[in-house]
């Protein structure tokens, strides 16, 4: 989700400010939620600022270089296994077990899809 605008966060430290106005009639006027009104003028009470903050790094992914080759030449080698049949086969192979949805993710970040294959050898007429 994209921070609120600099214009919008000025506004709700100029409406607070004159005061007469409670953090949550703040809320309803600006139509944002009670806890990015508190965030924010925490913020700028403490820090002497309005600007959203700057994500610093990125979080690691859960699987290494090397787990994601093996990932990969599982994949390969095995291309309608369900993600269970996978996430077991990671962890025969590397002892790293992670979630579904973290397979999941890893997948797309390989760009590796896993197509059923529900009728090998089926002919057509």
């Amino acid at each position: 989700m994209k921070a609120y605008s600099l214009d919008l966060r000025q506004k709700i430290i100029d409406t607070y400010s004159n005061g007469g106005i409670s953090q949550r009639q703040l809320a309803k006027r600006f139509r944002v939620t009670l806890s990015f009104i508190e965030k924010l003028l925490k913020r700028y009470r403490e820090a002497g600022t309005i600007a959203p903050k700057v994500r610093t790094s990125q979080t690691p992914t859960k699987l290494s270089e090397e787990q994601l080759s093996v990932l990969s030449s599982i994949v390969k080698a095995n291309n309608d296994a369900t993600l269970n049949e996978l996430r077991g086969q990671l962890e025969e192979q590397t002892g790293v077990l992670i979630g579904r949805s973290t397979l999941d993710r890893m997948l797309r970040f390989l760009n590796l899809s896993v197509k059923k294959n529900t009728a090998p050898n089926r002919k057509r007429k």
